[in-house]
């Protein structure tokens, strides 16, 4: 079925905990979207979110960075702790936290401005940089950190809209990482990109868990296989089961997550 050889650290060494979530819901109007979801995200770890289309993966995933407070509609119930604060604290800033807690989104949307300005933006805003050697040295950083400094180095002042697909998603990792973040989400960041830019992309992923806690949605379990430590099985709002990666493909406890892998279900 899966080859676990491709599956990177099968026995996973315990990592401190990063995010602790508990009793988590999600209502859309009267639609109870995500139900009694409890989860602890550990920290320099990779963990992927699987499931069927509209079984609350990126919901949930939005949750983490209070994405969804930008729906009218959306209502957000339960525990959410970062380090042992609370998220959803009045007293935190959602723009402070999405600084903390960055996104990738599953289609690359850079800003229309240059590839220097793409990723100098988040650094400007925040006040990261005193100066324009500490900008340049942020923005050299974050490229490499994405992958893409060799393949832009000499035309940083081009738009980043002009290139590739996979250029695209990994200036946009580029420009998350560029906050210093502590966590980065990715919601399906391959499902635009050819095979070639999605392995390049998924090489990333694995060295960027060595400095940030990772949580990808991903609709490929072949991917997620690859590229995570520990899953979590959604279905219907709820989280099913989660554990390590290499356990969850090869020996699943609950039937409906076998039925989901072996392609019953989805």
């Amino acid at each position: 079925m899966f080859d676990t050889q491709t599956h990177k650290d099968n026995a996973v060494e315990s990592k401190a905990t990063k995010i602790e979530c508990r009793d988590c819901q999600v209502y859309y109007g009267d639609t109870h979207a995500i139900k009694d979801v409890n989860v602890d995200i550990e920290d320099k770890t990779v963990t992927a979110f699987i499931g069927p289309s509209g079984c609350g993966k990126s919901t949930f995933l939005r949750c983490l960075n209070r994405m969804n407070d930008t729906i009218d509609i959306a209502r957000v119930m339960g525990s959410f702790k970062l380090d042992g604060e609370e998220i959803y604290d009045k007293r935190v800033d959602p723009v402070q936290l999405r600084a903390k807690v960055g996104m990738v989104f599953q289609k690359p949307n850079p800003f229309p401005k240059s590839i220097y300005d793409n990723v100098a933006y988040g650094p400007r805003i925040h006040g990261l940089a005193r100066n324009k050697a500490d900008l340049d040295e942020i923005v050299e950083k974050s490229l490499r950190r994405g992958a893409i400094w060799d393949e832009v180095k000499d035309r940083l002042d081009a738009p980043g809209t002009g290139l590739s697909g996979g250029q695209q998603q990994r200036l946009c990792i580029a420009r998350a990482v560029a906050t210093e973040p502590e966590v980065l989400l990715m919601d399906e960041p391959c499902s635009a990109l050819d095979p070639i830019a999605t392995a390049q992309v998924e090489e990333l992923i694995d060295e960027l868990r060595q400095r940030y806690s990772v949580v990808i949605v991903t609709h490929s379990m072949q991917q997620a296989a690859r590229v995570s430590q520990k899953t979590a099985f959604f279905h219907l709002g709820n989280l099913v089961e989660f554990g390590e990666t290499g356990q969850i493909f090869t020996n699943p406890e609950d039937p409906r997550t076998e039925s989901y892998i072996t392609g019953r279900i989805g």
